[in-house]
């Protein structure tokens, strides 16, 4: 049995953020999940699994769930899809869209009730709420048999920290229901959790498509191979993401940090592609306060989206050009007690710190 799981493609999200660079990253999960169906033709997968939240949420446009549906049904095999955490099965869910019933090989696994599957049985998990405190795989029976056993679940598996119970799944749920694999969903990165031989049996895929800064490993599919009930699984990543979210975090300490940080954003590959974020503290010299400008618009004019974050920087307390630069009178006074509160350490430093960097660069557009 071969078998692409796929989970998490949050088809909707809004992506406010990123302002109008959401309609590119929700345009993307869409080609991404046309990636995903190539994937799986690609490997001679026997069926797709679906380990819930295809769908930010079941407000979404029904138009989308049309796209989505026709973007699954091109694989021509079977399709499995069970409803997760942010998509649950309930009135009104994009569940009832009549596409579904019309759409032969993609089927929505509306019950807690095993299902013949090319090679084996498939225990589906379906999710009925938002959130819920009980482990979803508990109904499967234990028992062993010839056929390959597969399990697709939404939840959180124990150990990871989270704020309220949430789909708990333990670490060894794969071996409590005698599953050969179970397909996983609701994390975003690749996981993977070892049988009792050291061998994972039980997985996230994580999303097709990264979602937001800061998500390990994630924008993958896993192609998952088993040879024989009883068997370990040989499970194998693919990327189908598109678009790369990188993070630049970099602390400056001592003038030509940075051009340096300049130079590193000039030198990222693939830019049309690329999310970044360039987060900056320590120390700036004032000279050096233009290259701020120029960083924000190298992330504007090349990256699909940039965002600078540099409130936690300080002016350096050895630069005294901070004042020599603003013309004399109630303005320097101005930035001298600023720059005095900025370097001090107390509660208002970061306050005064950004003012005194704005109030410098504003006399630097004003001056002749």
């Amino acid at each position: 049995m071969k078998f692409l799981h796929t989970a998490d493609w949050q088809i909707g999200m809004k992506a406010a953020a990123l302002g109008g660079a959401g309609e590119r990253v929700r345009e993307e999960r869409l080609a991404a999940g046309k990636r995903v169906v190539e994937t799986a033709k690609a490997a001679g997968a026997d069926f797709i699994l679906v380990a819930g939240d295809l769908f930010e949420d079941n407000a979404v446009s029904r138009v989308l769930v049309q796209k989505v549906l026709d973007i699954l049904d091109q694989f021509g095999g079977p399709v499995f899809i069970i409803p997760g955490n942010h998509d649950p099965l309930v009135p009104g869910s994009v569940w009832e869209h009549p596409a579904w019933r019309s759409a032969g090989n993609v089927r929505v696994l509306r019950e807690e009730t095993p299902v013949g599957i090319p090679g084996g049985v498939l225990f589906p998990c379906p999710a009925r709420e938002k959130h819920s405190g009980r482990n979803p795989t508990a109904w499967i029976s234990p028992e062993r048999t010839d056929a390959i056993r597969i399990g697709v679940s939404h939840g959180t598996v124990e150990g990871i920290r989270q704020d309220e119970p949430d789909y708990p799944i333990p670490r060894d749920a794969a071996e409590r229901a005698c599953l050969d694999y179970l397909a996983l969903g609701h994390w975003h990165s690749y996981a993977a959790y070892p049988g009792p031989d050291g061998v994972p049996n039980m997985a996230y895929s994580g999303t097709h498509e990264t979602t937001k800064f800061g998500e390990r490993d994630s924008g993958n599919v896993l192609i998952v191979d088993i040879s024989a009930a009883g068997t370990s699984p040989t499970i194998t990543p693919v990327r189908t993401g598109g678009l790369t979210w990188t993070t630049v975090e970099t602390e400056l300490r001592e003038p030509g940090d940075l051009s340096r940080v300049k130079e590193q954003i000039e030198t990222l590959s693939n830019p049309d592609k690329t999310l970044l974020e360039v987060n900056l503290f320590g120390l700036l010299s004032a000279n050096e306060r233009a290259e701020i400008d120029h960083i924000e618009e190298l992330l504007a004019s090349r990256f699909v989206s940039g965002r600078l974050d540099a409130s936690r920087l300080r002016p350096s307390p050895e630069d005294d050009s901070w004042l020599s630069g603003i013309p004399p009178g109630v303005v320097r006074e101005a930035a001298s007690r600023l720059r005095q509160a900025a370097v001090a350490g107390s509660e208002s430093s970061e306050t005064a710190a950004r003012a005194l960097m704005e109030l410098y660069a504003i006399a630097g557009e004003v001056q002749p």
